[in-house]
C-alpha cells in the first residue's frame, strides 16, 4: 500500500511537468505554419483575389460598356446612369448570395459553398466577355449584362465570408488573425490587380480598339483564371472545426438563419456597424479618393491614380500584419492604434492634398496602411457567432451593411465634398469610431468547442 501511495504521489508531481510539456509542445508545433496550412491559405487567397478582380473590373470599363450596351441615341449622362445601376445591381444581389451560400455552408459544409462561390463568378465574368452588344441584339444585350451582374453579386456574397470562416476554422490556435489578414490581404490584391490590369489595357490599346473589343480580354482572362481556381480547390479539405461539429451530431437542427436573428442580435448589430467601417476605409479611401484628388485639388489624374496603387499595396500587406498582430496582442489591443491611424491618416490626406500636394504618395500610403485596420472586421465576425450558425451570421451581417453602406456612401461623400473639401474624411473619421465601439462590443466565441489544434491534426489537406 506504502508503495501504491508513492507511486499515485509521484503521478501527481509529474502532471503538471506532463501539461506544461505539452503545451510547449504545441506552442512550438502552433509557431510554424505548416505544408497544408500553406496550401490553404494559398488557394483561399488566389481564389479570393481572382473573384474580387473579377467583381471590380466592371467599374474600370463603365464608360466603354455603356457607350456599346445602350441605344446610342440617349445622353451620355443618362447611359451613365444605367451603367451604374447594373454595377450597383452585384452589390443589391450580395444578401441573397450571403444567406443561401450561408445556409448550406452551416448545413452541408463550408467546402461546397467555397469552392461554389468561385463557379459562380467565373461563369458570369467569361460571359460578360461574349455578350453582342446593343447594336446586334438591342435591348437584350442590357438585360443580359443586368443577369451577368446579379450572378456576380450572388457569388462575391459568398466568397469574401465563406473564405473568412472557412481560413479561420482551418488555422491553428493562435493563427487565426494571420489567416484571416492573408485572405483579407488576397481580396484587397484582387482589387490592386484588376486597377492594374485596366491600366495596362489602356496603355497598349487606343480608345477605337478598345470599343472595337480589347476590353473584353479583361472578362475573359478573369473567367479563365476563375475556373482554374475552382479547380484547384477541389484539392482542399472540408474545415476540421465542421467536420468535428458534425461527427459529434452539432448540427444546426433550425433554420441557421432564423437562429442568428433571434439569439445573436448582439453579434449581427456589431458585425454590420464594423462592416460599415470596412466600407467607408475601401470605397472611400481606396475607389473614391484617387477621383475626387483631381477634381477637389487639381492633383494629376495620373498621380493620383498613382498613388492610389502604392495605398492599396500598403493595404494589402497592412491586412496580413494587423491580422498577426491580433495573435498575439488581442483584437482590442490592436484596433485601437491601427483605427487612430486610419483617421489621422485619412485627415491627413485630404488636407496634405491641400496644402501640400507634393507628399501625397507618402501621405496617400500611410492611408492605406491605416486602412488595412479592415481586417478587424472578419476576425471580429467569426468569433461573434457560435460555430453551428456562424457563416449564415458572417455572410448576413457582411452583407447586408455592404448593400446599404456600400450603395450610400458614395452618395454621402458626393453630397459631403459641396459643403467641405475634407467631407469624405470627416465621413471615415466618425464611422471608423462607430466601427471601433463596435470592436470592443462584439461578443466572443470560441472557433470551436474543442481543441482546435487537436482537430486540425487529425484532418490533414
Amino acid at each position: 500500500m506504502r508503495k501504491l501511495s508513492a507511486w499515485l504521489e509521484l503521478q501527481a508531481c509529474l502532471k503538471p511537468v506532463e501539461r506544461i510539456s505539452h503545451q510547449m509542445i504545441i506552442s512550438q508545433r502552433t509557431s510554424e505554419l505548416s505544408t497544408s496550412e500553406v496550401r490553404i491559405l494559398s488557394l483561399a487567397s488566389i481564389g479570393g483575389a481572382l473573384e474580387f478582380y473579377d467583381f471590380v473590373i466592371f467599374v474600370f470599363f463603365a464608360n466603354v460598356i455603356g457607350k456599346l450596351f445602350f441605344a446610342a441615341s440617349l445622353p451620355d449622362w443618362v447611359r451613365q446612369v444605367q451603367t451604374f445601376g447594373i454595377f450597383a445591381a452585384g452589390y443589391l444581389a450580395r444578401p441573397i448570395g450571403g444567406v443561401v451560400i450561408g445556409h448550406f455552408g452551416d448545413t452541408h459544409g463550408r467546402k461546397r459553398m467555397f469552392t461554389l462561390s468561385v463557379l459562380l463568378m467565373a461563369i458570369p465574368t467569361f460571359l460578360i466577355g461574349l455578350i453582342p452588344t446593343y447594336q446586334s441584339i438591342g435591348v437584350a444585350a442590357p438585360l443580359l449584362l443586368l443577369l451577368m451582374r446579379v450572378l456576380q453579386g450572388v457569388a462575391i456574397g459568398g466568397e469574401a465570408p465563406g473564405a473568412w470562416v472557412f481560413v479561420a476554422e482551418h488555422a491553428r490556435r493562435g493563427r487565426g488573425g494571420f489567416a484571416v489578414g492573408l485572405l483579407t490581404g488576397g481580396l484587397s490584391f484582387g482589387i490592386l490587380l484588376g486597377s492594374l490590369m485596366a491600366t495596362f489595357l489602356s496603355l497598349e490599346f487606343t480608345q477605337v480598339q478598345m470599343a472595337a473589343g480589347a476590353w473584353r480580354i479583361l472578362f475573359v482572362i478573369g473567367g479563365v483564371f476563375g475556373f482554374i481556381a475552382m479547380w484547384l480547390r477541389r484539392w482542399l479539405k472540408e474545415t476540421p472545426v465542421f467536420e468535428e461539429m458534425r461527427n459529434r451530431g452539432r448540427l444546426s437542427r433550425e433554420l441557421p438563419l432564423g437562429v442568428v436573428l433571434k439569439n445573436h442580435g448582439r453579434a449581427v448589430v456589431t458585425s454590420i456597424l464594423s462592416t460599415w467601417m470596412l466600407t467607408a476605409a475601401i470605397v472611400v479611401v481606396i475607389l473614391m479618393t484617387p477621383s475626387l484628388l483631381p477634381k477637389l485639388f487639381g492633383i494629376a489624374s495620373g498621380e493620383a491614380q498613382s498613388a492610389n496603387l502604392v495605398a492599396t499595396a500598403a493595404l494589402c500587406i497592412s491586412a496580413v500584419v494587423v491580422g498577426a498582430a491580433t495573435d498575439r496582442f488581442g483584437v482590442r489591443r490592436v484596433a485601437i492604434p491601427i483605427l487612430l491611424l486610419l483617421i489621422a491618416s485619412t485627415y491627413g490626406l485630404y488636407r496634405g492634398a491641400e496644402a501640400t500636394p507634393g507628399a501625397l504618395l507618402p501621405i496617400y500610403a500611410s492611408a492605406g496602411v491605416g486602412a488595412g485596420g479592415v481586417v478587424l472586421t472578419p476576425i471580429t465576425m467569426v468569433h461573434a457567432f457560435p460555430t453551428s450558425i456562424r457563416l449564415s451570421g458572417v455572410s448576413f451581417s457582411y452583407n447586408l451593411a455592404y448593400a446599404l453602406f456600400g450603395g450610400l456612401t458614395p452618395l454621402l461623400v458626393s453630397w459631403l465634398v459641396h459643403l467641405d473639401r475634407s467631407g469624405p474624411a470627416y465621413y471615415v473619421a466618425a464611422v471608423t469610431g462607430v466601427g471601433l465601439c463596435a470592436t470592443l462590443m462584439a461578443p466572443k466565441h470560441a472557433l470551436s468547442d474543442a481543441d482546435t489544434t487537436a482537430i486540425f491534426d487529425k484532418h490533414r489537406v
